[in-house]
């Protein structure tokens, strides 16, 4: 069958950091995660903005807890999309979540094959990156194994660089993996930290944000040319001014690259991730 944006549906969980993504292509839908503040429950960016969210975090007398959708929140919306043939279901990584076996509840639940949830393996706006390319694909008419290739390549080559101002939210929160090691040497330090196979894992400490953005700079440039293939996202906690520095290195590193998304880490993101968090994406869509 040939899949275009006519007939094929993509659905992200708001853990993708995209939330504008259904003004942008029609064929687009959001399904947000929930973030709860004692007795309080918001669904991520629909009852809850992140600028609501920072101000609530810094005055609240206990972390915020996170939860994933139900199959009945991903059931209604995949039943909303009933005029499409194909429905691309993409999430945060199954190791971090179960956002993804909802998914995948849901798509049975629906029954035969029209739904196809996708583990992206990553979370933020490298779910929102892999959508996107998957939608350049649509709009020329691709086929599921197209698909599967570029996902399986995107799985592969997608790189991801995130650096946090504390480990405590990723420790509370239950999400620190292999970087638990360096969770109580923070002072001064700035670890820089990637996902791989869906888990966190370190990748070298530093000391301050300048050395910590010196170590972007070179892993960026060491792993890239300078053509538009190039794409690139930044994400960031109440930091704009650390993704504006990282998008004027991306600009002087290789000048052709796309920026495809800037974004700010939503709440539930936000919640494991702490205020001070800024991420690097990138991924060469060569083929394209």
């Amino acid at each position: 069958m040939e899949l275009t944006a006519e007939n094929t549906a993509i659905v992200v969980d708001s853990t993708a950091d995209f939330p504008e993504a259904p003004e942008r292509f029609p064929n687009w839908r959001v399904v947000p995660l929930y973030v709860r503040f004692g007795d309080e429950s918001f669904r991520d960016y629909v009852d809850l903005a992140p600028a609501g969210f920072y101000e609530r975090l810094r005055a609240a007398p206990e972390m915020p807890s996170t939860s994933q959708p139900t199959p009945g929140d991903f059931l209604a919306v995949y039943e909303e999309l009933a005029g499409y043939k194909r429905i691309l279901s993409l999430h945060i990584a199954g190791k971090l979540s179960g956002t993804l076996e909802s998914a995948r509840t849901a798509g049975r639940e629906l029954g035969g094959d029209k739904v196809r949830a996708v583990d992206s393996e990553s979370a933020s706006a490298a779910i929102a990156m892999l959508g996107l390319a998957i939608q350049r694909r649509l709009e020329q008419g691709t086929t599921d194994e197209d698909v599967d290739a570029l996902v399986e390549r995107y799985r592969g080559g997608a790189r991801l660089l995130f650096t946090l101002d504390t480990f405590e939210y990723l420790v509370r929160g239950g999400r620190v993996g292999r970087a638990r090691g360096w969770a109580g040497e923070l002072l001064h330090i700035r670890p820089i930290l990637t996902i791989q196979d869906g888990e966190v894992v370190p990748v070298k400490r530093v000391r301050g944000n300048r050395k910590a953005f010196q170590e972007f700079a070179s892993a960026f440039e060491a792993a890239t040319v300078d053509r538009a293939t190039v794409r690139v996202g930044i994400a960031h906690a109440e930091a704009p001014e650390k993704a504006e520095a990282l998008r004027k290195m991306v600009r002087a590193t290789r000048p052709a690259a796309e920026i495809e998304i800037v974004t700010t880490l939503g709440p539930v993101v936000g919640a494991h991730a702490g205020p001070g968090t800024v991420g690097l994406f990138w991924f060469d869509d060569a083929t394209v």
